[in-house]
């Protein structure tokens, strides 16, 4: 009699993935609506002679196409995208500000085969010169073997990395409900805040786990140098702090979470750039050569195209700049003073941060300023005539009125900054770029700034709730600036005057860096882009 053998089999059970609850505190459209999924290449990109960046082209599109690029990428404008996948039910952790994304799904399961010895006596006979008996323990020992190699695997430094933000994506989910997390420094409260219980876990988060890479590559003045003294000063601020911070900076690339371009666009202009040639050329091959270097000296670059990389800039050309690289455009972080979405800036990965005009290098003698009942001016405005914007404010209110003081040049003797601590609201249009420093001066100074500008993502504003502390009037209502500023009661502009100074910290500029001023809060804006990015090593 020929015994009946049993074939048992490996059973694989993969759960689905999860979307995410809760609805999006923002009124823009810069809210995340997905995740972007990256692979490295398969195989090493190869170098050309001609100014090209060995890089797998990526596009932080839908990922329906799931196709993967040429590793001998060119500087085509259109190369083809090498997204792997995007859930697009999924949200991003700054959905609310900060919904989470759920953890990545768990380790495949694998089903024990039966295991019944008493059918196996039965079946086993003298007939069969091997007894399915015999057969038992070889299914046991290779179902060992598996067990044994899933709990020998080594993980990589990367799928360490992941692991990590996944943790850090499920405790800042968990905190928006209730913060349970202790800080004697400060605790982030109030409507100044889209969700301070998700902001206070995830700053916590970010001092615990995050780490920069800066590459080392580059000589000053272009490279790890940049000015201090101007409107463009958080160029060079923030270069110098996070080279020399010991925190946050890492050496040992393997361990970073992130990695920094630190080439500053104001010195590249200044030193590249031929004055009034209008020939961009020479500054995008500044960067073009740049990256080059770098993705043919690590493999960093080419394994995620860029998108846990990222550049800052304060010139008005940075964005230009980047265009020089389309992964650097598409895929990079790119932390820009002129965060204007339509010239390209992208709130789901791009970053905005503060234009802050340090005069001497630092702050001092800038923050302060008195009460509400002491700002008998409801509104300031002073400067010349700079973009498109201005020229309308100063057309409708220039020397006009008593109550909104609007001017080209200020009186002799008239000081700016008493004038701005003098006035309830102080108006920050747009010049030939949306940003402007009268923002920052305003915050400094106790006025509550008055945005006028299209196309303007103010900063931080995947944290802060802009409306609770500023008023936004579109360009086409310049001529009712008085009625709607008017008609803010005297309530609730105390409310607002209050929040302005409450969120001031977050704006100061601080030598060596405080918690949550403005070199931390750059960095938690570059955090919570690099939580929605999702890396995975070759398949």
């Amino acid at each position: 009699m020929v015994p009946f053998v049993a074939v048992a089999g490996l059973v694989l059970v993969a759960a689905p993935w999860k979307s995410l609850a809760g609805d999006s505190a923002s009124e823009y459209s810069w809210s995340w609506s997905s995740s972007r999924f990256y692979s490295s290449p398969t195989r090493a990109p190869t170098m050309d002679a001609t100014l090209q960046v060995p890089v797998l082209h990526a596009e932080a599109g839908d990922g329906r196409s799931g196709r993967r690029a040429s590793a001998e990428g060119s500087l085509a404008p259109d190369p083809p995208p090498v997204v792997v996948g995007v859930q697009k039910k999924e949200r991003a952790v700054a959905d609310d500000f900060a919904a989470t994304e759920p953890s990545a799904p768990p380790p495949l399961a694998v089903k024990r085969p039966p295991n019944n010895p008493s059918n196996a006596s039965k079946e086993g006979t003298s007939d069969f010169p091997i007894s399915v008996a015999g057969h038992v323990p070889a299914l046991n020992e290779s179902y060992g073997f598996v067990e044994k190699a899933r709990r020998e695997r080594v993980f990589t430094d990367l799928e360490r990395l992941e692991a990590g933000l996944r943790r850090a994506r499920a405790g800042i989910r968990e905190a928006k409900i209730e913060n349970l997390a202790k800080d004697p420094d400060y605790v982030p409260v109030g409507p100044m805040y889209r969700n301070a219980y998700a902001f206070h876990r995830s700053y916590l988060e970010m001092e615990k786990l995050f780490k920069i890479f800066i590459y080392e590559e580059g000589d000053p003045p272009v490279f790890h140098n940049g000015p201090c003294r101007s409107i463009y000063a958080m160029e060079g601020n923030f270069i110098h702090m996070a080279e020399i911070n010991k925190q946050f900076r890492t050496r040992d690339p393997r361990k970073a979470h992130v990695f920094f371009l630190p080439f500053s666009v104001v010195m590249i202009v200044q030193f590249v750039y031929v004055r009034d040639s209008h020939d961009f050329g020479p500054i995008k091959r500044t960067v073009i050569d740049y990256i080059n270097v770098l993705a043919s000296k690590y493999p960093y670059w080419n394994r995620s195209s860029g998108a846990d990389h990222f550049m800052l800039a304060c010139h008005d050309w940075g964005p230009e700049t980047s265009l020089a690289v389309p992964q650097l455009r598409r895929n990079s972080i790119r932390v820009l003073c002129n965060a204007n979405t339509s010239e390209g800036f992208d709130p789901s990965k791009d970053v905005s941060f503060p234009e802050v005009n340090l005069h001497t290098g630092g702050i001092h003698g800038l923050i302060g300023g008195p009460s509400p009942s002491h700002r008998p001016i409801l509104a300031f405005f002073a400067g010349g005539v700079h973009g498109p914007i201005r020229p309308i404010l100063l057309q409708h209110w220039e020397n006009k009125d008593d109550d909104v003081k609007v001017h080209r040049y200020l009186p002799r003797g008239v000081s700016y900054y008493d004038m701005m601590r003098k006035s309830k609201f102080c108006i920050c249009p747009s010049g030939y770029e949306v940003a402007s420093p009268r923002v920052v001066e305003a915050i400094y100074t106790g006025c509550v700034p008055v945005l006028i500008s299209d196309h303007y993502v103010p900063p931080f504003n995947d944290i802060l709730n802009w409306r609770s502390f500023s008023v936004e009037v579109p360009v086409r209502e310049i001529p009712n600036l008085k009625r709607i500023l008017g008609s803010i009661s005297s309530r609730q502009y105390i409310r607002m005057q209050r929040r302005v100074v409450q969120v001031r910290r977050h704006f100061e500029v601080h030598s060596p860096p405080k918690r949550y001023d403005v070199f931390h809060m750059i960095l938690h804006s570059v955090w919570l882009r690099r939580l929605n990015v999702r890396l995975s090593d070759s398949q």
